[in-house]
């Protein structure tokens, strides 16, 4: 079979035009890719820079104005600041030295220290954090232990430590038990407060859901009332350290505050200054080191 195509005359002119007759469809546009910012380096905010070093400076600068002037009208051979740094080099070339029970190196007093708040503080958590709870959980035991605390816990801490020592007959755990007592009502009244100021709608959901007294504290309670209970904490852990030195004071023995009172009673008056320096370093550690803790177990709302 022979098929036959037919062509219209104005297809068959269109196909025999010259090719420079025909249209051109327009090129596409080329689009040219942009130029490469250059970069810039953030400049360098030298006025808040210096306001943050310069101010502390100036009040270190300060003190040290204030301790040579004193140094220079004393008449009782007060250290000047180079003197002693230059005791401070020489406690701090051996500080684990040990020449007997009573002659011990400036790290093995700071270590005792520490070993007793961190003792008494350890009791002080296990028995004050659960208190808390309990105090802040149930009205009656709120109302049956706020009259007590509110009567000891203005007490001098150092009040106690005539009763350890008639009851524990040992200047070491008199020291654990002087700083129980002075640690226990911070974590107390923290938690406490914290434990009542958790929603009443949280609570209101325990119940609807039929919760029990352990899913409450350990999926409501216990999330809610952290940030309160490391406050208390670190609160705590201040107050500890400051008593320690005045309790080793009076009992004696190894440790920071015993190095003091012995340093008095051979008339070197740098190494009181130098111990003076070593307390508030070692208290600044713990403080930051429990408010970085707190921080990274507050909500954002707490924080701010």
């Amino acid at each position: 079979m022979v098929s036959a195509v037919f062509h219209s005359p104005l297809e068959a002119a269109a196909s025999q035009a010259p090719a420079a007759a025909r249209p051109v469809a327009p090129a596409p546009a080329v689009v040219a890719a942009p130029a490469p910012e250059p970069r810039t380096r953030t400049p360098i905010d030298l006025r808040a820079f210096w306001m943050r070093v310069l101010p502390p400076l100036a009040g270190f600068g300060l003190l040290l104005l204030i301790w040579e002037l004193v140094a220079m009208k004393s008449t009782t051979g007060f250290p000047t600041p180079l003197a002693t740094w230059q005791q401070a080099l020489t406690v701090f070339s051996d500080p684990f030295y040990s020449k007997g029970p009573n002659d011990q190196g400036v790290g093995w007093n700071v270590l005792s220290s520490l070993q007793r708040v961190a003792l008494g503080f350890g009791l002080a958590a296990l028995v004050g954090i659960p208190a808390g709870f309990a105090i802040g959980r149930f009205e009656f035991l709120a109302r049956m232990f706020n009259p007590l605390i509110s009567l000891m816990r203005p007490v001098s801490p150092l009040a106690w430590l005539p009763i350890g020592l008639l009851v524990f007959k040992g200047a070491n755990p008199a020291a654990i038990w002087t700083i129980f007592i002075c640690s226990i009502w911070p974590m107390v009244i923290n938690t406490a407060v914290g434990v009542q100021r958790v929603p009443s709608d949280y609570m209101n959901v325990a119940k609807v859901l039929n919760l029990s007294e352990w899913k409450i504290l350990t999926k409501i309670l216990f999330p809610a009332v952290l940030p309160y209970m490391l406050t208390g904490v670190r609160l705590a852990v201040g107050t500890a350290w400051l008593v320690i030195v005045a309790a080793e004071m009076l009992t004696g023995g190894v440790g920071i505050g015993f190095w003091v009172w012995d340093e008095w009673n051979n008339l070197n008056v740098a190494n009181i200054i130098i111990a003076i320096f070593v307390i508030g370093i070692v208290g600044l550690v713990l403080e930051f080191a429990l408010i970085k803790l707190a921080t990274a177990f507050t909500f954002e709302e707490v924080k701010s």
